[in-house]
């Protein structure tokens, strides 16, 4: 992140602060496109981060929600509800109903479970309207439906005279990090488009899939991501299935728009350990993968210093020269603690850092994806940090910090 960027962020609001670079992330998902094969769709699945659905509207092609919250959101943002698929291992009959009813037709709705296509068949009968259906297929555990039942419930699919079964939803997990296991997947799928074909003449249009692109945000775990992409793309033109194809992303969309940043607050050495307390923490800190905080995320370190002495210095090269030998001096091991009550408040251990001082911020990099969310943020009634959207330069505020405690209290009289 430039200098005066996090300067005017620092001037202007609080730390610890959540800031979502929307150029970037419009940049990513050009990216995207340009190197996956011109046959795929992209869907955003926002669990991964509300707070940029607007911004990417015209970006992508359709929006995963899995939540009556997230639809609510969907209808603030003015989502195109066309655009929308609404998934999930439960959804709420009352708000199904008002989804069906509320003259706005939603996209296509997944079905996982025999509850789940009664519920919709049910409600489209009741209220005569047609709706477009994705059945999901399981990869063994609690989320969609067995082949088998797909078998069953495409041969009665004429039966039901409100739904429209477009295809077949499939996700199997995140952080693929091999295309070797992408392209069973993708052979899977295949062969099972097939045999609904000719098992049941049934033409699949469509298949969305969840692909779990890898995110890397350790140090050390960079990859050669167009090569990555290149050999998907190589196996999806290969497919026998020549229909429409949809590819569900959220991490690998939003993750490198994020910065956190957090501010030393205290620092001390207790038994020989350097502990700085930073006045964020886990509660809004969540990258996938890190075990034990030994692994160090992608980060930048601002550190505020009386530059009265630098200042009066006239040769840059000397100025300069003088920092770097100071700094290689005071290069010590430090544990980036939080500001919770409990020992787990670990972000990372023995991170070097060159003289840190109180008042320093740390920037976490790829922090776009799941890291608002994920956290435990009802935890010791700690505020819940401010979140702004960076764009074409400018900082746009677009959630106030806000007080849990209220969440926590027991609000009665006797």
């Amino acid at each position: 992140m430039k200098q005066e960027i996090i300067e005017k962020i620092l001037k202007k609001y609080e730390t610890p602060i959540y800031v979502f670079d929307i150029d970037k992330l419009k940049q990513r998902i050009r990216f995207l496109r340009e190197n996956l094969t011109n046959r795929l769709e992209l869907c955003y699945a926002i669990k991964a981060n509300t707070f940029i659905v607007k911004e990417i509207n015209d970006d992508v092609d359709r929006f995963e929600v899995c939540s009556p919250g997230e639809y609510s959101i969907c209808e603030e943002s003015s989502i195109t509800p066309e655009k929308i698929v609404i998934s999930g291992v439960y959804k709420t009959p009352s708000v199904i109903e008002y989804m069906i009813t509320s003259n706005k037709k939603i996209g296509r709705y997944t079905v996982e479970s025999q509850e789940q296509l009664k519920l919709l068949d049910e409600l489209s009968k009741k209220h005569n309207v047609k709706l477009n259906v994705l059945l999901r297929l399981t990869s063994g555990n609690q989320f969609g439906i067995n082949e088998e039942d797909i078998e069953e419930i495409i041969s009665k699919k004429d039966s039901y005279t409100n739904l429209n079964f477009e295809g077949i939803q499939y996700f199997s997990g995140t952080q693929k990090r091999t295309n070797k296991r992408l392209q069973k997947e993708i052979d899977y799928l295949d062969e099972f488009l097939a045999r609904l074909e000719e098992k049941y003449n049934y033409i699949v249009e469509e298949l969305e899939f969840g692909t779990g692109f890898p995110v890397h945000y350790f140090q050390g775990e960079e990859f050669d991501e167009v090569e990555f992409l290149k050999e998907f793309s190589n196996g999806i033109d290969n497919m026998k299935y020549k229909g429409k194809i949809v590819i569900e992303l959220g991490r690998s969309i939003a993750a490198s728009c994020g910065y956190y940043l957090t501010k030393v607050v205290d620092k001390k050495t207790n038994k020989c350990q350097n502990y700085a307390i930073l006045d964020g923490g886990i509660h809004h800190l969540v990258y996938y993968g890190q075990t034990m905080a030994m692994k160090f995320p992608h980060l930048e370190i601002y550190q505020l210093r009386d530059n009265t002495n630098i200042e009066q210095d006239d040769n840059k090269e000397e100025r300069e020269n003088k920092k770097t030998e100071q700094d290689n001096n005071n290069t010590e091991a430090w544990n980036l603690m939080g500001s919770l009550c409990t020992i787990n408040d670990i972000i990372i251990k023995q991170y070097p850092v060159s003289n840190l001082q109180v008042g320093d911020v740390f920037i976490f990099k790829n922090t776009g994806a799941y890291c608002m969310t994920e956290g435990i943020s009802l935890f010791l009634s700690r505020e819940l940090p401010e979140v702004a959207l960076l764009k074409g330069g400018k900082l746009k505020l677009v959630r106030e910090a806000f007080e849990t405690y209220t969440l926590n209290k027991a609000s009665y009289y006797f």
